[in-house]
């Protein structure tokens, strides 16, 4: 009998390329880790896929995680991967955990547990901590993996290493600066997929303390942009301030894209129809570099987001004035300070003061949700109103939202009411997603691990958004979560299902395709807890040729690739 001639065939689905064309019935053939045929296969083949009724396309992209750290202890980079996608990118918002020096790893790790919200414990226990250059971390990661995954060179990381503590509060000389060029260089000569960096209010240190990158001017901003636009296949993130963007703001993310010759990502476009000038004037962000010889890409949720908030982390909440000292206290001092009738209204007042600005939303406590409790006795209060259960307790909400943090040790979650559920802002948001000055994404996944849903990006675009809602087609959802990102990032042979291009395949059902419920899973290391949610209709997601997802479960295959600048990608210029 003859040796086949493919590794794989999938047979009887409909290939939808990611291009945007129509898909169509045919069977992929695949051998040697791409894509050799697409089209009627007679061929035989070492395996068969029975695709009748399913979408084969390619693996999905997610240019915004923060698998940094969890790749160590979970190099299935779930739930990303049983979602269907095949390709991560993490180093985001100036938070990458490379390169080291001796005494900044306790810094990062700490940072890492307040601003993104990953259990400090798991950090520690969960991350050898041991490598000192960006290649080295690469490295590392070789053979670990199911999917493929690239990162950038955070801000955050690079100031540190070169001033120290400094990095928080200082300004960088001259030597300071000729070192952190030099030291981001390295990281890109590394393998670093570009540069990030972050000046988002919300962004603070484990002594809730603005992160190093908040502390930088404009002109260390640029002098790392020029050096990314010396390296092949880079690109640039950033997290500007929050609202509005002022003319500075904008000529400020114009120049890094010109200064770099790379388009600029941004994070995060969020479409409200009772904000509707908000994510508009936002967007002039683009057409304001494209006339100034650059380019600016908004990132976009697909969905509306689920938001759990915790005195824990403090999250979010140290935004509001007067709460950032409170939330950095220790956990003792700051139960002692929540329980004191003097602090609690003196807290209140700063998040209902006009200071607060958008982020004042939180301070109408009444419309909260008790999303999660973690007390017997409390089992009853999730999913109900805060208000109403303070009514029945004769309390005002803001004491109820107290006192219920401290009998719980501070863990309960709370839900604040977020606009952006109704009709009009969906149309709106469908609106955006066909906008070129936008990407679909934002995922966060591996980030804000008790605090929101959106690692489920790709499933619920083409579930609740695409099938449920009928706001986008079938052909161009693929597309946004493929091609578009792939192209943007200049991921070579990825995005599109073509002859020649890798095999990084999901095959799903477009019926019933959508993530499922969410719930608390304590599967961290030190038996830390995250929020996660299965999906639905991902049958199958292969990976350079590899099946590393049948039927919503890993098979244990670790064949993804660690992505390195200018080898598996290529450079995307902004004046092109």
């Amino acid at each position: 009998m003859p040796a086949p001639v493919l590794d794989c065939v999938i047979k009887g689905g409909t290939v939808i390329d990611g291009t945007g064309a129509a898909g169509r019935p045919a069977d992929l053939g695949i051998a040697g880790g791409r894509i050799v045929a697409i089209g009627e296969i007679k061929d035989g083949a070492a395996k068969t896929i029975d695709a009748t009724g399913l979408v084969v396309a390619p693996g999905f992209v997610d240019i915004h995680t923060h698998y940094d750290a969890q790749v160590f202890w979970d190099g299935g980079l779930t739930p990303s991967s049983i979602h269907g996608v095949t390709t991560v990118v993490g180093g985001n918002c100036g938070f990458s955990i490379a390169p080291l020096t001796d005494d900044s790893g306790d810094y990062l790790m700490n940072m890492l547990a307040r601003v993104e919200g990953m259990p400090l414990e798991s950090l520690r226990e969960g991350c050898p901590w041991d490598w000192r250059s960006f290649a080295d971390y690469l490295d590392a990661l070789e053979g670990n993996i199911s999917i493929n995954a690239g990162f950038l060179v955070g801000h955050c990381a690079i100031r540190r290493a070169v001033m120290g503590e400094r990095s928080v509060g200082g300004k960088a000389t001259e030597d300071d600066l000729v070192a952190m060029e030099t030291l981001l260089g390295e990281s890109l000569d590394g393998g670093g997929l570009g540069f990030s960096s972050t000046w988002a209010p919300t962004h603070n240190d484990g002594d809730g303390q603005p992160v190093p990158s908040r502390h930088a001017e404009p002109e260390e901003l640029l002098r790392l942009c020029r050096v990314t636009g010396r390296h092949e296949g880079t690109t640039l993130e950033f997290i500007p301030a929050v609202g509005e963007f002022s003319e500075d703001i904008q000529a400020l993310m114009a120049s890094m894209s010109r200064e770099a010759d790379r388009p600029l990502n941004w994070n995060v476009l969020t479409v409200q129809s009772f904000m509707p000038d908000m994510y508009r004037r936002q967007l002039e962000a683009s057409d304001y570099a494209a006339a100034n010889g650059g380019r600016v890409v908004a990132l976009s949720l697909p969905q509306t987001m689920s938001l759990r908030l915790n005195l824990t982390s403090g999250f979010i909440f140290d935004v509001l004035p007067e709460w950032a000292p409170v939330l950095a206290l220790p956990m003792d001092e700051r139960r002692r300070a929540f329980a004191d009738p003097g602090t609690r209204q003196r807290l209140e007042a700063g998040a209902k003061s006009p200071e607060a600005g958008p982020i004042g939303f939180l301070a109408i406590w009444e419309n909260m949700t008790i999303a999660e409790t973690f007390n017997a006795g409390n089992e009853g209060l999730t999913g109900r109103n805060l208000g109403e259960v303070a009514a029945e307790r004769g309390k005002t909400p803001f004491d109820m939202f107290c006192d219920l943090s401290l009998d719980e040790d501070m863990r309960t979650s709370f839900s604040p009411f977020i606009p952006g559920d109704d009709e009009e802002s969906w149309k709106l948001r469908a609106e955006v997603w066909q906008d070129e000055r936008v990407v679909v994404g934002g995922s966060d996944a591996g980030a804000h691990l008790d605090m929101i849903d959106t690692f489920a990006c790709p499933t619920a675009l083409l579930g609740p958004g695409r099938r449920d809602r009928g706001l986008i087609g079938l052909e161009d959802a693929v597309r946004q979560l493929t091609d578009v990102p792939a192209r943007l990032y200049g991921l070579k042979g990825r995005g599109r299902l073509a002859e020649g291009w890798t095999a990084d395949v999901c095959v799903f059902d477009p019926e019933t395709i959508g993530p499922r419920e969410l719930h608390t899973r304590s599967d961290l290391p030190a038996d830390a807890a995250r929020l996660y949610a299965e999906a639905d209709g991902i049958e199958h997601v292969i990976v350079g040729g590899t099946e590393a997802v049948r039927a919503g479960e890993l098979t244990g295959e670790r064949e993804g690739r660690v992505l390195r600048s200018g080898t598996d990608t290529e450079t995307v210029r902004a004046s092109a």
